[in-house]
């Protein structure tokens, strides 16, 4: 059953910033009692932990370790609830066409050499055959297989926004109507503000008041971003080079960053990166043929593009 915490006149935001998952994640409530507060805030925190524990690929006993460890081996059994998450990271990958991909090549042999000839190297072999298209999964059975040796999975690129989710779920079980949870700057919304007025960005987060979309609506939706930082070289060279494209390996220029609009932290966060990846035209393209969702995007001369569900004045 959802508990309802209707909003009164007295109710104010409380908030707690926290250390989760590597990331600095921000929770706040609409509500007018602070012990009731600090009780939703240590739920939310209980299952961001068990989240990140849950996908964890350095805990001897987490299912996604048992996945990788049988790599090329055999299919393994898992819970009902990584395997929806992998399934579903399977059809992003699909849509995205392998721009968002949780699968990753590894070798134990510290000694490995990369030659750049495919022909001659067994390794750069097996790298070139990992992505998506070599997990298998088996619904009926419940299993996931990763066909290659080497293979593995990991969902750096989703879980933050997955645990949000699932925070979430757990504080409006709870009874909180409305609050924002900010994970590292990406954002989830639901209910309203305590004068009744609906989240936008700026008042999600305070510290996006400046951007050129700070007003755009985000109530009972989810928002991420991806920014292309510029870092720089460390061996014979000084000069920035920006974000790589995770297929194929060249700086991706123009875009500044990209800011993904869904319904779920999940979806919004699997989908920014792959945005970036691609540019901007392709990028709005893929985000305008599909529903519920919406882009927006800067280039490097501070011009923002957006969707055509979007319209910034």
């Amino acid at each position: 059953m959802l508990a309802v915490k209707t909003i009164s006149r007295n109710s104010i935001v409380f908030r707690r910033a926290v250390r989760l998952m590597g990331d600095q994640f921000e929770i706040s409530v609409v509500g007018n009692n602070p012990e009731w507060a600090n009780d939703r805030f240590d739920d939310a925190i209980a299952e961001i932990n068990r989240v990140e524990k849950m996908l964890s690929a350095f805990s001897d006993d987490s299912a996604v370790n048992e996945i990788n460890r049988n790599a090329g081996i055999k299919p393994v059994k898992t819970n009902a609830e990584i395997f929806r998450l992998i399934d579903r990271s399977l059809q992003i990958s699909a849509l995205t066409h392998g721009a968002f991909d949780i699968t990753y090549f590894t070798t134990d042999k510290e000694d490995t050499v990369f030659d750049t000839d495919q022909s001659s190297n067994p390794v750069l072999k097996l790298v070139g055959t990992v992505s998506y298209k070599n997990v298998e999964l088996n619904a009926k059975e419940q299993t996931v297989f990763l066909k290659e040796t080497g293979m593995r999975i990991g969902f750096a690129s989703n879980s933050k926004g997955y645990a949000a989710d699932r925070a979430k779920y757990i504080l409006q079980m709870q009874g909180v109507s409305s609050g924002v949870i900010n994970a590292g700057g990406d954002l989830l919304t639901w209910g309203a503000r305590p004068d009744n007025e609906p989240w936008t960005i700026a008042t999600a987060d305070p510290t996006q008041k400046n951007q050129p979309f700070a007003n755009v609506v985000i109530s009972n939706m989810a928002v991420a971003t991806s920014v292309n930082a510029e870092k720089y070289a460390t061996i014979n060279t000084k000069k920035p080079s920006a974000s790589f494209n995770p297929k194929k390996g060249f700086a991706v220029s123009k875009i500044k960053s990209v800011s993904i609009l869904s319904t779920t932290a999940e979806l919004a966060d699997a989908m920014a990166t792959p945005v970036l990846s691609i540019g901007i035209n392709a990028g709005l393209y893929l985000i305008n043929q599909l529903n519920q969702m919406a882009s927006m995007i800067i280039d490097d001369h501070d011009r923002v593009y957006t969707s055509k569900n979007i319209s910034i004045n």
